[in-house]
């Protein structure tokens, strides 16, 4: 038994058959590695593939929301432009100042509130705004997409946006068409990438393809199942996955992606067959050397080791681009792509590990809320590259101004904050905020020309303004405020008088808003009177403001809030109409035709439409246009003289009265009013206040009686509160006067019963 195995083994170790085995199983070895190495490269490009795909999502993705913005930045400056000039000349306008979009490639046309067309860039006419697509955006749809259609040559395929245009009111007042050529959105179509089968998609969310490009051909308007579609992708990531197309039923790999903010997708799909293609053509090369190798076996496993070192190097130099990819989206997530400064989110985790250090070792941090004064104008005059360089030199002289330890970030547009810890001296940080006013208050070169840009700054500390990065981030943004409503160029350190303030003036902002609507806006209304005779010559208009909960608010309090939140102008053109009412009720009551003075603030005086809402309201309300009178405050004409001249010789074609406010106070010369088409001066209080009093110097206030009257001009006394004070400007030739002495600004009702009292009044109450 034991010498049959031994033969039965010795046989099996004979060169014919030990050779044969071993041809067998180096071939077993080489055809299974072959196989292998077959599976591998179509496994790597199905990876591959699946990756590109991704990729070309994803630069789609962002070739597409940035023409989006454009296009939906683009409609807001449209509104912009509207609510400043109205439907007018508003695209000449945007086109002088060159805000509007490309005419090679967008088409706007702005079309009213009936859906006709007023204005366009179109080099042809412009095609109507369907109407169904007009009552929506009258219902309220602020953008809408329309389906894709052809122009009058039946070719070019076009994607209309459209945006709805309300007035300062929040009616409907038209729609504002941007016109894109659809293929732009299919352009950047990559041959070299997708192949001649590859797929570049944009469709709504109604599952209606807007444009889609399959190699050379571009379409749309064909329809599709979303809802299936984005079924298979994760909403947080692109994902790609390998399916059959539902565009032209061709097994492809396949991603979509909806866009934020706007209703539709992205789809790109590579086409299966041909990212296979070079994978097919490795697995004839591998099955060839296969072959040949039957005979070469040594050089066979050489070949073979040398394709999988090259494989390995491919799938190394892959992880590398992969690991640095990730380092830049981190990068990127943390950075403010201008200034290469830390942006919020990593301002906010520095923060609060500063704060946990802080806490631990018990010492103090600061934060300095910065924000650029006037960096609006820069943008508007030299624009936004220009804009852009001088943040990136803001950031490089914030960073010259700090120590290593200390961090500097920008939370977006042109604010900055800064951070500095273990913080051992509290005049640190005053020095600190001192050395960056002065340091960015230095001019910049932009465009060739010098430009100077301040900074305000607000400071809070920790432990004592807050123990969290919310509260530290807010009260320094408070106490920032607190300077820009002082004058800006400064710094201010955080209290809780300036929290108090905060909450008074967010009350203020929230009610504001809409005072308007709750009719809580009144008129008061104070006689000017004849000097001699005590009769009442006209009347002045004084804003009040019947607060819920806070009472009557003076305009003082409340104005410079309505400036911030935009609604100086609405409040001064209700001022307007309203006066304008009631001295028509007046009149229709059988009162005397009295002329009605009227308060223009800085903003309103040099606002373009101030003429129009003058016009508008006398004719809404059917008075004479020289019955109303405009004051303006003197320093308003000093800060543009030429500017000032111009309006108001415009106001004067209208046929309304001029009245300087405030006159002594703005260091107008005599010959600069000479130029002015005046009607009237109103002598400023403080010349009036101590007249009668013994000892007090008299000259200014009976020269500048004497100049008004050189000039021809009616002269008012304002703040009269004395019979002293009366005297004094009868026997200066004062025209007329006005204050406490006759009659406190009183409602409207309250202010009829003057006309039935006799000419002079008795002193006020007490």
């Amino acid at each position: 038994m034991i010498k049959q195995l031994f033969r039965s083994a010795h046989r099996v170790t004979e060169s014919n058959i030990v050779f044969p085995l071993f041809a067998v199983a180096i071939m077993i070895i080489l055809w299974a590695t072959t196989l292998n190495l077959i599976q591998i490269e179509r496994r790597n490009a199905e990876q591959n593939a699946l990756a590109l795909t991704r990729e070309l999502t994803d630069t789609y993705e962002a070739q597409v929301v940035r023409v989006l913005r454009e296009i939906t930045q683009n409609f807001k400056v449209i509104q912009f432009a509207y609510d400043r000039q109205g439907q007018q000349g508003l695209l000449s306008t945007l086109a002088d100042y060159q805000l509007l979009p490309s005419p090679f490639l967008f088409t706007v046309t702005i079309v009213d509130a009936k859906g006709k067309v007023v204005a366009s860039t179109a080099v042809s006419a412009p095609q109507p705004l369907n109407p169904d697509i007009l009552q929506r955006h009258r219902q309220g749809e602020p953008l809408h997409i329309n389906f894709l259609k052809f122009q009058e040559d039946g070719e070019q395929l076009i994607l209309q946006f459209s945006q709805r245009i309300q007035d300062s009111d929040g009616r409907f007042a038209g729609v504002s068409i941007i016109e894109v050529d659809a293929a732009f959105f299919v352009s950047n179509y990559d041959a070299d990438k997708m192949g001649e089968q590859g797929l570049l998609g944009l469709v709504g969310t109604d599952g209606v393809i807007r444009v889609r490009r399959l190699g050379d051909d571009i379409s749309g308007q064909q329809t599709l199942n979303y809802q299936a579609l984005m079924a298979d992708m994760d909403s947080f990531e692109t994902k790609a996955i390998i399916t059959t197309s539902p565009i032209d039923d061709q097994v492809r790999y396949l991603s979509a992606r909806e866009l934020y903010e706007f209703p539709l997708a992205v789809i790109v799909g590579l086409s299966r067959e041909e990212q296979l293609a070079e994978a097919g053509q490795y697995a004839k090369t591998y099955l060839w050397r296969a072959t040949g190798a039957n005979a070469l076996l040594l050089l066979v496993i050489g070949l073979l080791w040398r394709m999988s070192y090259n494989l390995a190097k491919i799938r190394r130099q892959e992880i590398q681009a992969r690991i640095a990819h990730a380092e830049q989206i981190e990068y990127l997530a943390y950075h403010d792509g201008l200034t290469g400064l830390p942006n919020r989110s990593l301002f906010s985790k520095l923060l609060n590990q500063s704060i946990s250090l802080a806490q631990r070792n018990n010492r103090k941090l600061a934060v300095l809320f910065l924000d650029l004064d006037h960096f609006k104008h820069i943008n508007d005059t030299l624009g936004h590259d220009a804009g852009d360089q001088l943040l990136r030199e803001v950031a490089g002289r914030l960073k010259s101004c700090l120590r290593d330890s200390d961090t500097v970030a920008r939370l977006g547009g042109d604010e900055f904050v800064v951070m500095l810890p273990e913080l051992e001296e509290s005049t640190y940080v005053v020095n600190v905020a001192r050395k960056i006013v002065a340091t960015i208050a230095k001019p910049f070169n932009l465009s060739g020309q010098e430009f100077g840009v301040t900074a305000s700054i607000g400071i809070s500390t920790y432990p004592n303004d807050g123990l969290d990065e919310q509260t530290l981030t807010k009260n320094a943004d408070i106490a920032m405020y607190k300077v820009k409503e002082e004058g800006k160029n400064n710094f201010q350190l955080y209290s809780d008088k300036l929290q108090a303030e905060s909450l008074e003036r967010l009350t203020l902002e929230s009610s504001l808003r809409n005072a308007l609507d709750k009719k809580e806006l009144e008129l008061y209304y104070q006689a000017k009177r004849d000097v001699v005779s005590g009769q009442v010559t006209g009347m002045e208009a004084l804003l009040r403001w019947q607060h819920p909960d806070l009472g009557m608010v003076a305009p003082l309090r409340f104005l410079q809030v309505a400036d911030d939140i935009g609604l100086l102008i609405p409040i001064g053109n209700w001022v307007l109409k309203t006066a304008c009412e009631q001295n028509m009720r007046w009149q229709q009551e059988g009162l005397p035709r009295l002329s009605i003075a009227v308060n223009l603030t800085a903003k309103q005086f040099f606002n373009d439409s101030l003429c129009a809402s003058i016009e508008a309201a006398l004719k809404e309300t059917g008075m004479d246009a020289n019955l109303l009178e405009l004051e303006i405050s003197e320093h308003v004409l000093m800060q543009d003289v030429d500017k000032a001249l111009h309006v108001l010789n415009d106001l004067k074609e209208i046929g309304v009265r001029i009245a300087i406010d405030n006159f002594g106070v703005g260091y107008s010369s005599l010959a600069m009013l000479k130029q002015f088409p005046l009607d009237s001066i109103k002598i400023d209080r403080t010349f009036i206040r101590d007249i009668a009093d013994v000892g007090v110097d008299k000259t200014l206030a009976q020269a500048i009686v004497t100049m008004g009257k050189s000039l021809g001009l009616t002269v008012v006394a304002q703040g009269v509160e004395t019979q002293e004070q009366v005297d004094f400007l009868k026997r200066n030739a004062c025209d007329e006067v006005q204050g406490f002495y006759f009659n406190k600004p009183m409602p409207a009702g309250e202010f009829s019963k003057l006309f039935k009292t006799p000419n002079t009044a008795p002193p006020p109450d007490t």
